[in-house]
């Protein structure tokens, strides 16, 4: 635990005026670091309740939130203007290319992915997409025996010695019916793209046929039902992806921990004893076990980049508006986004360029952004790279992490000559408040008109007591919060106009326990919760941007992720910048425990 302190302010909710909480008594920590301000929510019933949630927070930040008069306009959707960025080795592409296409010049940018493989000093090494490609083109192997072998693997992952909780659903009679498919185009030699027959999952918040989207719930999808793909998913399937399943998440994503009463909790594949991390916990979990080389998550609150460190993998979140959000379940829709989970920064980078759009067909923003791709012709191809560090706040985690994110970024400057620019993030803790608010206020909203109708008991004990604490927040917070958006937006410019990232690290706790009585009621933990959160949320509540790379582990061995968070559309140099940092840790990393090889012959 990290920062407790031992004077706590505590206040009483009242389970009836809400009607889900008669028989539950649960214990909900509500943390603000720095300023240790913390409240317990005991759900009892006739108990006091409250005016607002966060007016109950003693301190300026909840001050702030709740009654401060802010000269700020509010911002209710982080859009930001198509301006012409000064990146480095990039290519311009055009905006009519299709899906294929746009994956066939990704592919044309990685020049430098030969090393990977050659190198015989790596102790651990990945599949990546272009080997797929490359075993199916030769006729070494054929997706539908990796079918085959992922059908396996994932029976084998469910299996009590194991109870990874890795998929919702995957349907093994369309996986083996798509597998068919992309060997007879790789026998005739019409592999639509390098994504052909190459395993992608999906995180069960995003629609794909033939399966319900159920939000991690027993009963979304009853009262929404899937009609269709999602944008991101139909362009996957136009480069030719096998698309595997729904995978495991966080119950209506409202929390970090991935742990799912209905569907069980998604284990850590480097130690099953330890959480994933969520909400986007199966995606980042079937990549680091080798199930996949990639998966798509939604990241409304670090929900992709928070479990991809726990797990060891790359977790990619591009700017708002440059993946379509059309077939996303509506959680969070300013800051939820279309987000990769992939094994190396090569993979994100190439299913990125697959599920990017620059039509104005599906962005909401008026001014349709260019799309760069970065030329990856070596890590250090691009000079000059300023590191926006703010002391204090890199500083604000476990030991092991500061030690090995700091030797990580001494690295930078050591091998590539990059700049580290000391700053500060003004009001931190208040935008962290305002952005919970906010993603709060807008999970209630879109499910309020199904609540009425839907047994409590359906939902997990965990889901409720969220929902109740979302329920709370009023207007006058809800437009407060948006002005602090508004805030933190001309802040951030002003950093990036001394830097071109802000570095820290992904979380500030590596992967914690799962304890078993967990397992049937769901977790709030709102002390590892917070840790897990720290970093996170300028790339949702402002729409930036962010990328996490693996950059080492903890004294238990558990994976340690270094953030790198850019201006928006930066996501060239972003992935720049991150390739160059993985070709400084890739030797170094380490097989996971449970960790299936699907390109084996027998």
């Amino acid at each position: 635990m990290i920062g407790m302190h031992p004077l706590m302010n505590l206040c009483f909710v009242n389970s009836s005026s809400y009607g889900w909480f008669a028989g539950y008594n649960f214990c909900l920590v509500f943390g603000i670091t720095h300023l240790w301000t913390y409240f317990v929510v005991h759900i009892e019933e006739g108990q006091p309740n409250p005016q607002g949630i966060v007016g109950l927070l003693c301190n300026k930040e909840g001050q702030l939130v709740s009654f401060a008069d802010l000269e700020e306009s509010p911002v209710f959707v982080p859009l930001h203007p198509d301006e012409d960025l000064e990146e480095q080795q990039i290519k311009c592409i055009e905006s009519d290319l299709s899906p294929p296409e746009q994956v066939q010049k990704a592919t044309e940018c990685l020049q430098f992915s030969e090393y990977i493989v050659k190198n015989p000093k790596f102790s651990f090494y990945r599949w990546t997409i272009m080997d797929y490609s490359k075993a199916y083109t030769s006729g070494k192997i054929t997706p539908q025996l990796v079918a085959d072998q992922f059908v396996a693997a994932v029976r084998e992952s469910s299996e009590p010695a194991f109870q990874m909780s890795f998929f919702i659903d995957y349907n093994i009679e369309d996986i083996l019916k798509q597998a068919t498919e992309s060997t007879l185009r790789y026998e005739r030699g019409q592999a639509l793209s390098v994504l052909d027959g190459v395993p992608i999952a999906i995180k069960d918040e995003i629609d794909c046929l033939p399966y319900p989207t159920t939000g991690g719930t027993k009963w979304l999808h009853k009262a929404r039902q899937c009609m269709d793909d999602a944008c991101c998913v139909k362009r996957l399937r136009l480069c030719g992806a096998l698309l595997v399943g729904k995978t495991n998440m966080h119950e209506l994503g409202a929390g970090t921990s991935g742990i799912n009463p209905h569907y069980g909790a998604t284990r850590n594949p480097y130690d099953r004893t330890k959480v994933a991390g969520g909400s986007s916990s199966g995606s980042a979990a079937v990549v680091s076990s080798g199930l996949c080389p990639a998966a798509l998550g939604v990241d409304g609150g670090g929900s992709v980049r928070m479990p991809a460190a726990l797990c060891g993998v790359v977790g990619l979140k591009p700017t708002f508006g440059r993946v379509p959000h059309s077939g996303v379940i509506p959680l969070n829709w300013t800051v939820g986004m279309v987000g990769i989970v992939a094994g190396t920064v090569e993979d994100a980078f190439i299913v990125y360029a697959a599920i990017s759009e620059q039509s104005r067909t599906h962005q909401p923003t008026p001014v349709s952004p260019k799309l760069h791709f970065p030329l990856l012709k070596s890590p250090n191809t691009v000079s000059n790279i300023k590191l926006a560090k703010s002391l204090e706040w890199f500083n604000d985690c476990t030991e092991d992490i500061k030690v090995c994110c700091s030797r990580a970024m001494d690295q930078l400057y050591m091998r590539y000559g990059w700049e580290i620019v000391e700053v500060t993030v003004p009001e931190i803790e208040v935008m962290r408040l305002a952005h919970y608010l906010t993603i709060g206020s807008e999970c209630s909203t879109a499910i309020a008109c199904h609540l009425e109708k839907l047994d409590m008991a359906e939902l997990g004990g965990d889901a409720r007591v969220a929902l109740s604490v979302y329920g709370a927040f009023n207007s006058r917070e809800y437009l407060n919060a948006q002005k602090i958006r508004n805030r933190q937006m001309q802040f951030h410019k002003n950093i990036f106009a001394k830097a071109d990232v802000i570095v820290t690290p992904t979380t500030g706790v590596t992967a914690y326990t799962l304890y078993d009585d967990a397992l049937k009621t769901g977790e709030l933990d709102y002390i590892n919760g917070a840790a897990l959160v720290r970093y996170q949320i300028s790339g949702n509540f402002l729409g930036l941007p962010a990328v996490t790379v693996p950059v080492g582990y903890d004294k238990l061995g558990l994976p340690i992720g270094l953030q790198f968070i850019g201006r928006p559309w930066s996501e060239a140099t972003l992935i720049h910048i991150a390739f160059a940092m993985q070709a400084l840790c890739i030797s170094d990393y380490k097989k996971p425990q449970v960790f299936y090889d699907l390109l084996k012959q027998d």
